[in-house]
């Protein structure tokens, strides 16, 4: 999967002619396994919502960097201070009234907002009333139910509902890499967070198999109801490393290790 694409588009990767995509084939360098790829346009979670809900806006601020008070970019690193421990919905809440309080929020919202409960109508309900600004969730729950319809849903193996198969799970999970402030004061932040994840179906003969992916999420937070809430987001590519060598796992060891590994809450 491919962030960041204002067209509305991604790219999938498409298994080999003849191959089973979780037949264990060594992963080789980026030139090469670029030229086994197959630019498609099927819309991957977030990218079409994205386009949907950043049209008209605003994201200069968040481009150039902040007011000349900003605070100066540093690396993420741990601060001691423990992650939040209420939450609301199944999504973490109540952070602090600081800047390690928006990065924390926002590295929490972006694993929230790119995961397979996106795609389910009933718990996108939750989920936007709970990490959007209240003078936006109805307009972004709109964009959002335009772009996640029935056909888009059954592209990626998934009924109206957004459940998948037994046989073939819908797998989507995104690992916070760092947080970087670009722009702070009491009432508002601009937040970067560098992503990784993993995305695709884990089915034998799926045409979207599990795949990894790099990308960054900004999002402009608004201190609201006590709380850091999303103002406004937007996506881009990477930055992506090398790809390494690793033999692909099969289709059953992706589904189990997600089924058996729980994610976290993230705190700066």
């Amino acid at each position: 999967m491919s962030l960041g694409d204002d067209t509305g588009q991604t790219r999938t990767r498409m298994p080999e002619q003849g191959g089973d995509p979780y037949g264990g084939a060594r992963r080789g360098g980026r030139s090469s396994s670029r030229s086994l790829v197959t630019v498609v346009g099927v819309v991957v979670l977030l990218i079409a919502a994205i386009a949907f809900a950043n049209r008209g806006g605003d994201d200069s601020a968040a481009e150039e960097g902040g007011s000349d008070n900003s605070p100066k970019s540093a690396a993420t690193s741990p601060s001691g201070k423990k992650p939040v421990s209420s939450k609301a919905s199944g999504i973490p809440s109540g952070f602090a009234h600081d800047r390690q309080g928006a990065e924390s929020a926002a590295a929490n919202y972006a694993v929230v907002l790119i995961s397979a409960d996106i795609l389910k109508p009933a718990r996108r309900t939750e989920i936007v009333q709970q990490v959007f600004v209240a003078d936006k969730q109805a307009s972004l729950e709109n964009r959002f139910d335009q772009a996640y319809t029935k056909d888009f849903l059954s592209d990626l193996g998934l009924d109206e509902n957004g459940n998948a198969t037994a046989d073939s799970p819908y797998i989507s999970r995104t690992m916070p890499v760092g947080t970087k402030v670009t722009s702070y004061s009491d009432t508002a932040a601009a937040v970067e967070v560098w992503c990784t994840g993993v995305f695709g179906t884990a089915g034998e003969k799926t045409t979207n198999p599990v795949t990894s992916d790099w990308f960054t999420m900004s999002f402009q937070l608004r201190w609201a109801d006590d709380d850091w809430k999303i103002d406004g987001f937007s996506q881009k590519d990477g930055p992506s490393p090398v790809p390494g060598d690793e033999k692909a796992s099969t289709a059953e060891e992706m589904a189990k290790a997600v089924q058996e590994y729980g994610g976290f809450t993230y705190a700066r």
